[in-house]
């Protein structure tokens, strides 16, 4: 069924928003560091207007209608999971900066005032639970929407566009605040932020995919599969220049696995032709 909801991504949608909350309020909010994103603007407008509104509204007023815009482009069970996480975030953020027995006001109450650990570990941890809400079908930050919706038409990649607002926003809370320290700080908490997501969303063990165009594809074939047990496709190939029909080997292992497979393909046919590129994502048997 198209966009249906599951509690699995719901409970993991809460862990993310609790996680993220932590690593805003503990660390990078008490210091006056921004978040990248609307969570940063949210940040730096709660500090310019002496916090008449709290932190937790600014995310829920940001953050809503971005998601509600882009429904139509996004989906349903996007938008569902994308609202569920930013009000968790919203509503663990309330909870600490004014409820719960901890200040959170002046310092970091595990850093303290150094900016570095506090950009670091803010960053590390806001990325962990930004990571955790992309794998589980959401996003964090309204951001993420606008890069969707506008980037193509303005002739930027999403990443573009996510990078760009992030600079103005920087620049912005430079010229307000009439010091750089704390902006180029939050540089290095969003830089530690893009690691920890790409960590989280798409995980350690990256696979590699390896094509191999060879004439001895039986030999390379029984070869990889006594070694991994792995499914491999077979494609009829043919060179530009030699005009001869050479066979295309597509195979999926784990980045350990690799040098292995670089080995095994040399002493099989050591004229065969290798490419390995990166893997995202890798779904089915491949049987």
């Amino acid at each position: 069924m198209k966009d249906q909801l599951h509690v699995k991504n719901f409970l993991m949608l809460t862990i993310a928003g609790i996680v993220n909350a932590f690593g805003i309020t503990f660390f990078l909010y008490p210091v006056n560091l921004y978040d990248s994103g609307i969570s940063g603007t949210s940040m730096l407008l709660a500090q310019v207007t002496a916090e008449k509104l709290p932190l937790a509204a600014f995310l829920i007023i940001l953050n809503f209608p971005l998601f509600f815009y882009g429904y139509k482009k996004m989906g349903t069970a996007f938008t569902l999971y994308s609202i569920y996480t930013v009000g968790i975030y919203s509503i663990v953020t309330w909870l600490i900066t004014d409820v719960l027995p901890v200040d959170v006001s002046v310092a970091s109450p595990l850093a303290e005032t150094d900016l570095l650990l506090c950009a670091i570990f803010g960053g590390l941890i806001s990325g962990v639970g930004s990571g955790l809400a992309i794998r589980f079908g959401g996003a964090m930050d309204g951001v993420d929407v606008l890069a969707v919706l506008f980037a193509k038409k303005l002739g930027l990649t999403v990443g573009t566009f996510v990078m760009s607002y992030n600079v103005i926003l920087y620049v912005v809370a430079g010229l307000l605040k009439s010091s750089w320290i704390l902006p180029l700080y939050s540089i290095v908490t969003y830089a530690s932020a893009l690691k920890a997501v790409d960590f989280i969303a798409e995980g350690l063990d990256k696979a590699k995919s390896t094509m191999i165009i060879t004439n001895r594809p039986e030999e390379i074939c029984e070869a990889l599969s006594n070694e991994f047990g792995n499914g491999i496709t077979i494609l009829d190939a043919k060179g530009y220049y030699s005009d001869s029909d050479k066979k295309l080997i597509y195979f999926v292992v784990n980045r350990f696995q690799i040098n292995k497979v670089r080995s095994l393909v040399q002493e099989k046919d050591p004229k065969a032709y290798v490419t390995i590129t990166e893997v995202s994502d890798v779904l089915g048997t491949g049987r």
